[in-house]
């Protein structure tokens, strides 16, 4: 028994709850104390005013069509999908082991799309002047911004995560955790931040500083691993390494390791 059961139905929580979750977390790292944060950003404020050409306020508009374009997408496909009216019933879920086995699947299924597809956007010239480099104009991300993406983009990233849902067979119970899992890890992993005690650094080695370098403009055709782990660059040769060096004047700077 979850507490919106019998007013909305779990494929409505599953459309809605990511986009409320990333304001939330998005939102708590956006309120900490600007100078408190300055012992441990990846970049200063000053190379994030400098290097950053996209104003706050214009990043959050785009934002927003990104969420209408993820909300569209994941309604329609539980509209689809869905064994109930869409109004409050709900599956009967499988046990707790199931589901952590359909979330683990998911998350595999979901990072051999983005690792590939982001490749391909990279690679592709089209796509990326015409798509993915709205994105790159972020070079020190943070994390307000962290889906400051292409309308097209969230559609990639969006079937992405459907055939994610639909491979594992996950209730859509099961896939509101999922997709706030996804939310808030790609919110994590463009904060700028390398924060004590964060849970994502010790479990993924797919992280903030993984994904920074990726950012930088040396870095662009490596690390394209997204959101979880960073097998296929390993795999695939496209894993750059690196070092988290101190600043003298505070904060860390995450430093390409040569591959030769």
């Amino acid at each position: 028994m979850v507490f919106w059961e019998g007013y909305v139905s779990d494929e409505m929580m599953g459309t809605f709850a990511p986009i409320v979750v990333y304001w939330l977390y998005a939102g708590f790292y956006q309120s900490l104390p600007p100078t408190t944060l300055d012992k441990y950003r990846l970049h200063t404020r000053k190379e994030g005013d400098a290097k950053n050409v996209v104003p706050m306020n214009s990043a959050i508009k785009v934002v927003l069509v990104q969420q209408l374009v993820h909300a569209t997408v994941s309604y329609l496909l539980f509209l689809v999908q869905s064994k109930t009216d869409l109004v409050g019933t709900h599956e009967i879920q499988p046990p707790i082991l199931a589901q952590i086995f359909q979330v683990i699947i998911a998350m595999f299924v979901v990072d051999i799309w983005q690792y590939f597809m982001h490749r391909y956007m990279h690679t592709n010239k089209f796509l990326y002047r015409h798509v993915h480099a709205q994105h790159h104009k972020l070079v020190a991300p943070y994390a307000i911004a962290a889906f400051y993406n292409h309308p097209m983009e969230g559609v990639f990233d969006t079937i992405g995560a459907s055939i994610a849902f639909l491979v594992s067979g996950m209730t859509a119970r099961t896939a509101i955790l999922f997709f706030c899992l996804i939310v808030v890890k790609t919110v994590d992993d463009h904060c700028g931040l390398w924060l004590p005690g964060n849970v994502f650094h010790m479990l993924f080695p797919n992280n903030t500083a993984f994904h920074d370098i990726h950012h930088q403009l040396h870095g662009s055709m490596y690390n394209f691993s997204q959101p979880f782990f960073p097998i296929w660059d390993k795999l695939l040769g496209t894993h750059m390494p690196y070092d988290l060096v101190k600043r003298p004047e505070g904060g860390f700077e995450a430093r390409v390791i040569s591959k030769d």
